[in-house]
């Protein structure tokens, strides 16, 4: 009777057990179809991204078409010119014209026009011509907290006489040219293109973050696809610059190297995949570059940029194996590695042999202590590698030879053991701090670079393809740049995007005297003074 009952009781706990189970077996099923429906609409929005229809232009009309008729004819000239310009204003524009049009003025819709720009055309006699009308063209500008219309107004200037002959070399109907703009037809205005650049690589705000906000300043029915659109032109506006940063960096004598990871959308998986960014800085002159490579951390990439640059130098660089794959044929090129790394590795064993590692790390201590002093003294780099040879140069040959008798005596496999082998494989490198007073202990400043793409990826998640990893390099390695010489990066997109669309012929050196570090000399109003 007692087993009955007992086997009764068993029954029931295991049919409680199954039933809590099942709910948690649909829950867990419910909240899977929810994820499923949600990356489904993901792929959707991608695919649209990636494969949608492009839009068609049309080519581009020139207005200022010289006169065909001939003297006796300049009534008949003047009203065919007015009969012109009506059909012309009643020819039927494209489907994509109107939406377009459509589309501008409810962007624009409430905002106050707050900045006017008057062109006259350039030698206008006002003896000879009268002003017959203007042609105004509205782009979208910004100012922190504030969206605003800036019109550009180009004037129109006819002859006094309608019968009189113009001037040779001009036309009856004078009107002063188009600016260019950052965006040919474009409504967005540099100050709003560089505000967008801003708040996603320097503020780190994805564009539906964005658009709300603009929609809270007055502009509305703003799309996704217009600001990616927008960021697109605008980073090819400003890659020229990056290719010149580029060659800038890799003309220095010692350079900084590091890499860290982002995700970007596999076309074929529809996945975020983990792919690399590199950086590469300029110590010295203060300049940093990002640069990717189909995602790749092979040691090929640096190698590669190396050899298109014809890099000579030091180059500072983590344990990361393919360094010395890289270079390990390249005389040129000569690595040292990073103290930070070191150190970590001997700390990371404190709980494991904590003699040992205590040892060493006092030892690494030793050595930023004499840095320390270096920096309080301000010595010059010829004076500190003097002084690096009187005190750390004994210090770190009696670690290599502590790290050759004590390394035999600890596993490889064991944290100290590992540390051991890890520090001496890499000493020689790091021995290379004595032959110049300029060269650091540690990659820690390369590693600081790195952190505004780790805040990025957490906010706006991922790239969406690798030409969206690619153009993220142009604008943070501008950014990264303004950040190490203390510029603006608002005042310098500002001015810069203004400008490239005048660079299309731009020799290197012309690039080069609008990179951050050179462009700040002709505005000292854009420096910004740092605090203590």
């Amino acid at each position: 009777m007692e087993e009955r009952e007992t086997l009764a009781r068993t029954i029931e706990t295991l049919n409680a057990s199954i039933a809590v189970m099942s709910e948690n077996h649909r829950k867990e099923v419910d909240a899977l179809n929810e994820r499923i429906k949600e990356l489904t609409a993901q792929v959707a929005w991608l695919n649209r991204q990636l494969f949608g229809r492009k839009s068609e232009r049309l080519g581009i009309i020139d207005p200022n078409q010289t006169s065909l008729f001939a003297e006796e004819q300049a009534q008949r000239m003047k009203q065919a010119e007015e009969a012109r310009d009506e059909a012309v204003g009643k020819i039927a524009k494209t489907k994509e014209d109107r939406a377009r049009e459509r589309r501008n003025r409810q962007l624009m819709e409430g905002l106050p026009v707050l900045e006017r720009v008057v062109i006259t055309p350039e030698g206008v006699d006002e003896t000879l011509y009268k002003k017959i009308g203007e042609e105004v063209t509205r782009v979208v500008e910004h100012k922190p907290g504030q969206l605003y219309i800036k019109e550009i107004v180009r004037e129109k200037w006819g002859l006094r006489d309608n019968t009189a002959l113009a001037p040779e070399g001009k036309s009856g109907v004078m009107i002063a040219p188009m600016p260019l703009l950052p965006i040919n037809k474009g409504i967005a205005g540099a100050s709003l293109l560089a505000d967008l650049l801003l708040q996603k690589y320097e503020y780190h705000m994805p564009y539906y973050r964005q658009i709300k906000q603009y929609s809270h300043l007055g502009m509305k029915g703003l799309t996704e696809s217009t600001v990616d659109g927008w960021f697109k032109q605008t980073v090819e506006l400003l890659r020229p610059l990056h290719d010149a940063l580029e060659a800038e960096v890799m003309r220095t004598e010692y350079a900084q190297a590091d890499e860290t990871t982002t995700p970007v959308i596999d076309r074929d998986s529809h996945k975020a995949a983990k792919e690399y960014v590199w950086m590469i800085r300029a110590v010295i002159e203060r300049l940093v570059l990002f640069h990717y490579d189909q995602g790749s951390r092979a040691g090929a990439v640096i190698e590669a940029l190396a050899k298109r640059h014809d890099f000579k130098g030091y180059l500072q660089c983590d344990g990361f194996g393919g360094y010395e794959t890289a270079f390990r044929d390249n005389p040129g090129v000569r690595l040292v590695n990073c103290l930070v790394h070191i150190r970590r590795h001997f700390e990371q064993a404190l709980d494991e042999n904590r003699p040992v590692a205590e040892h060493a790390l006092a030892e690494i201590q030793h050595l930023y202590r004499i840095e320390h002093q270096c920096d309080d003294a301000k010595m010059t780099p010829d004076e500190r590698k003097a002084k690096r040879n009187e005190l750390s140069k004994p210090i770190m040959e009696a670690m290599r030879v502590w790290m050759e008798t004590e390394g035999v005596k600890y596993s490889e496999g064991s944290l100290i053991g590992k540390a051991i082998t890890y520090a001496y494989t890499r000493w020689d490198n790091m021995m290379r701090v004595l032959e110049d007073g300029r060269l650091l202990l540690d990659n820690n400043l390369a590693e600081n670079e790195i952190r505004p793409i780790t805040l990025g990826r957490k906010n706006y998640l991922f790239c969406g393809n690798h030409e969206a990893a690619r153009n993220m390099t142009v604008v943070c390695s501008l950014l990264a740049t303004c950040r190490n010489h203390d510029v603006n990066p608002r005042d310098y997109l500002n001015d810069v995007i203004s400008r490239m669309p005048y660079q299309a012929k731009a020799t290197h050196d012309e690039l080069v005297q609008l990179l951050p570090h050179k462009w700040k000399v002709q505005h000292p109003e854009s420096v910004m003074t740092t605090t203590s």
